[in-house]
């Protein structure tokens, strides 16, 4: 049977929030690193087995992907969940001068693991845009700048450099970043005595858990597990989302427009519908609409 192979922006874009410009992915412009560096297991997520540094067999001669418009009922659903945050571009353009790792084999090495550090930078640089757009005190908001400006720097190489980076301290200096913001922000919405239940707490296991009948708001589930958690029509304002895992979580109806440090791969990986409301610059993801193609954001 043949494919016919679907470039992945051949899709709406929406436009970037500021400071996110070059942190929108722009698969015409990168040589399918998503698709070779990273490898997977076969699992709910991937329908096969594939070591790291190696393409997906349905990847196409021209970097696009022969199941684009299929990647879910062909079981490929963790591919629809992923983001690179346009380290790809900033990679394969950037860094190797648009010269793909087919043309000359002897930059893959280097060219993949530049983009597994360069996706880390550009996560770094997203969260760190929305803290200085969140940050009340002037010390926090400028904290955050210093570092999104050392961290696009280091991102722009040269390469040898971007290799060495202790990616370990950026990722501690950004978290005390973002935990200072974010307490910021959550403490305005709570009057005095106001309480939240106490089992909305950072890491919490909320997985499978009911939570529409709870006040969210202000909220700190950082990291929380809430695998298939019911927050249907909830208000998620300022509630802190950093690192939560949303797998299969139902949005349908949730307001998360004012939510912190909200992703898209956690929005692709959740459950919701056109009535989410979605922060500006993160979209409904496709199967949320009942398309089978991944998408792209969408305002």
């Amino acid at each position: 049977m043949t494919t016919t192979s679907i470039p992945l922006t051949s899709f709406p874009r929406p436009a970037a929030r500021p400071g996110r410009d070059e942190l929108q992915p722009d698969c015409s412009n990168c040589f399918a690193l998503c698709c070779t560096a990273f490898g997977f297991s076969r699992s709910a997520d991937f329908a096969l087995d594939k070591p790291p540094g190696t393409p997906c067999p349905n990847l196409a001669a021209d970097f696009s992907c022969g199941i684009h418009d299929r990647l879910r009922p062909r079981g490929f659903r963790g591919c629809t969940v992923f983001d690179c945050f346009g380290a790809g571009q900033a990679v394969s353009q950037g860094l190797f001068d648009g010269v793909s790792w087919r043309d000359k084999p002897d930059s893959k090495s280097a060219m993949f693991a530049a983009f597994k550090i360069m996706r880390q930078l550009h996560e770094m640089l997203w969260y760190l845009a929305e803290a200085q757009e969140h940050a009340f005190d002037a010390e926090a908001g400028t904290a955050a700048l210093e570092l999104r400006l050392a961290i696009r720097n280091a991102a722009k190489g040269p390469l040898p450099g971007l290799l060495a980076l202790d990616v370990g301290t950026l990722h501690h200096r950004v978290r005390q970043v973002l935990v200072e913001v974010s307490e910021e922000v959550r403490a305005a919405y709570f009057a005095a005595g106001d309480e939240l239940d106490e089992r909305l707490q950072t890491g919490a296991d909320l997985a499978g858990v009911d939570l529409r009948t709870l006040r969210l708001c202000g909220a700190d589930l950082r990291g929380a597990c809430l695998i298939a958690a019911d927050l249907r029509g909830t208000d998620l304002a300022a509630v802190d989302l950093l690192g939560a895992d949303l797998r299969d979580a139902r949005l349908e109806g949730a307001d998360l427009s004012r939510a912190l440090f909200l992703t898209q791969p956690q929005l692709n990986s959740a459950r919701g519908n056109p009535e989410t409301r979605l922060p500006g610059g993160l979209g409904v993801p496709a199967h949320w609409r009942g398309d089978q193609h991944p998408g792209t954001r969408q305002l």
